[in-house]
């Protein structure tokens, strides 16, 4: 007889119990809500805050749920649901008035939001909803070209510098540094300086490929980075763009956002459920760096058409303080940024950015600042390669880790502005090439069309299966059913999200599930035709049908991990639902189903029969 021991049994309904908790919350839907953060780095959102806001609403005849703090890494939000729409929109307004005391100079922003019905005890047990993707949801979509050109370009030129230093500190004279597209030329006058310059710069600069080139009348080496570690230095560069994308989608309080490489040089950055489409656009196509720089007093002050640019200096043209001649290599650079918070300045009263820099970056301004006492310093804002210079001040004193930007026409400019400093330099220039917004009329569509295709597709299997196959064909349907419970259990639990191209994978697991079933029955079918018993005809059936099974599925995996190492975007994403579908599909299909015949058919010793269709044999000849 066919049976199963009783912990398979108890396996079968701990994996079904766990797979109907995870995907219950799917089920639930969101509500409107609102996100609280805060605008300045020395305020911080807090529990009274909540309070505040339960407060504000209350004394304006608002219904909702009740506010409540939570703490996303080191900043603290409030978020809070509405019964529709337009209570949402009308808590905003009142809540923007209410918190901000100054709507000249806001501390706090308040952002729309969407928040999951999902019952507290599963969100106790982190069962959550699968996120929506851009083509779900709706929202705005940015493809984003990194600049490696600019990048190598500025990278260049801080090697060259560094070795003008290094050489320097030294004492090792040379007779000129000549910079190309494929690297630098130093001249020398002698053998023995050019021979220990060698040594020096190569010990130092281990990326440099260090050449001896020219004449014996004229010593020179080459120094070029290799294209090996132009690539490793353009991986590196496009994964420093990402993380500090990501800082500043995180600033905005958007939710689930997606930010991923594309290519060698891309970034695709897909912000769900972004309202303000346009203050995202601004936030993150601004490619903002900034640098203090000492303004080179060889040269004329304001310098015209026919000034001579020093070596190693630049003309600048563009900002408030332009034109101005500028030292290239930086005092410090954004990297060493700490923090920066907008305020309005107590006795001007003109909005201004207020700089904290780390411990390095404040020991480098103070010695430029002790050592250039009533000279020119300069701060430039690089945006897409090009420098603005903000303000250009003699140095009255020695000051280190905290100063001041002034000039910013209003408040929201000084906020845009420290926002960006204070979420990271990008280590490369991005600008972006391809923008598209998806309206959430269009998302709810489309997660009807697809919800349709699924329960369509699904329902036509069942009539095929249990017409064709009769019980068996009904517990293929089962198993199925199980399989998308399971399919989608194991997606919400790991909290992947969900896209178009996500859904049509789910749709084609459930056709490779039935597949497997339908060997399966076909295979029971052979056993009853060649005259086995019916207890017989299913173990075999299994048995015989489970390697076939197996070699299809395993061939369709190894697909499905090549898409998911390989692809990009969508493609992986399907690849990744695709991947989870066939473990789900084996599962469901082979272990299931035969749990589900063996409690029906496997305890009845006197088998005779098994409804499974018309069994047909072929004709004697």
């Amino acid at each position: 007889m066919n049976r199963y021991p009783l912990w398979k049994y108890i396996l079968i309904v701990f994996a079904v119990m766990l797979g109907a908790l995870y995907t219950a919350p799917n089920l639930f839907g969101d509500s409107p809500a609102l996100q609280i953060t805060s605008l300045k780095e020395t305020i911080k959102v807090d529990p009274t805050i909540a309070d505040q806001v339960n407060q504000l609403l209350k004394n304006g005849a608002i219904k909702a749920g009740d506010a409540r703090y939570e703490v996303n890494g080191t900043q603290g939000t409030v978020r809070l649901k509405f019964a529709n729409s337009d209570d949402q929109f009308a808590a905003k307004s009142l809540l923007e008035k209410g918190l901000n005391a100054d709507a000249n100079d806001p501390t706090y922003n308040v952002s729309f939001n969407q928040l999951p019905n999902t019952p507290e005890w599963m969100q106790a047990l982190h069962a959550l909803p699968m996120a929506r993707g851009l083509d779900l949801q709706g929202g705005a979509h940015f493809l984003m070209q990194v600049d490696t050109a600019a990048y190598l370009k500025k990278r260049q030129t801080s090697q060259e510098s560094s070795v003008k230093s290094l050489l320097h500190e030294q004492s090792i004279h040379y007779a000129g540094i000549d910079v190309s597209a494929t690297g630098m030329v130093i001249k020398f006058r002698d053998e023995e300086t050019r021979l220990k310059a060698k040594d020096y710069i190569s010990s130092k600069f281990p990326e440099l490929t260090l050449l001896m080139t020219g004449t014996p009348n004229d010593l020179s080496l080459t120094a070029s980075t290799s294209p090996q570690k132009q690539k490793e230095a353009i991986d590196e560069a496009v994964v420093q763009n990402i993380v500090t994308l990501s800082k500043r989608i995180n600033e905005l309080g958007l939710k689930e956002p997606v930010i991923q490489r594309e290519g060698i040089d891309r970034i695709v950055v897909e912000l769900p459920g972004v309202v303000d489409t346009a203050r995202a656009e601004k936030i993150i196509g601004r490619t903002a760096t900034l640098e203090m720089r000492l303004v080179d007093e060889s040269a004329p002050r304001i310098p015209d058409a026919n000034t001579v640019v020093p070596q190693g200096s630049e003309l600048f043209t563009s900002g408030r303080d332009a034109p101005v001649i500028l030292y290239k290599e930086p005092i410090v650079t954004g990297d060493s940024i700490t923090s920066a918070d907008a305020r309005q300045d107590t006795q001007s009263g003109q909005p201004t950015v207020s700089i904290s820099l780390n411990h390095e970056g404040g020991d480098k301004m103070r010695e430029t600042t002790r050592t250039h006492l009533h000279k020119l310093m300069s701060i430039v804002l690089f945006e897409k390669g090009k420098g603005e210079v903000l303000s250009v001040a003699t140095i009255q004193g020695e000051f280190g880790s905290q100063f001041q930007i002034t000039g910013e026409k209003s408040m929201e400019s000084a906020n845009d502005l420290a926002l960006l400093l204070r979420a990271g330099a990008l280590a490369a220039p991005m600008e972006i090439i391809a923008k598209s917004t998806v309206g959430p009329q269009l998302g709810a569509e489309n997660i009807k069309k697809g919800f349709d295709s699924t329960l369509y597709g699904f329902a036509a299997i069942a009539v095929f299966m249990i017409l064709y196959y009769m019980v068996f064909g009904f517990f293929s349907v089962l198993a199925l059913a199980i399989n998308l419970l399971l399919l989608v259990g194991l997606l919400s639990g790991m909290q992947a999200t969900l896209t178009l191209p996500g859904m049509a994978a789910i749709a084609l697991a459930l056709g490779m599930a039935i597949d497997a079933n339908v060997l399966i029955n076909e295979r029971i079918r052979e056993e009853l035709r060649a005259g086995n018993t019916p207890q017989a005809a299913i173990a075999n059936g299994f048995d015989r049908a489970w390697a076939t099974i197996l070699d299809s599925n395993i061939t369709t995996l190894i697909v499905g991990l090549a898409l998911l190492a390989f692809g990009s975007g969508a493609i992986r994403g399907f690849a990744f639902v695709h991947c989870m579908g066939i473990g789900t599909s084996i599962f469901s299909a082979v272990f299931v189903s035969r749990g589900v015949v063996n409690l029906w058919y496997g305890r009845k010793k006197k088998l005779t029969s098994v409804k499974i269709g018309q069994i047909w044999k072929p004709k004697e000849a």
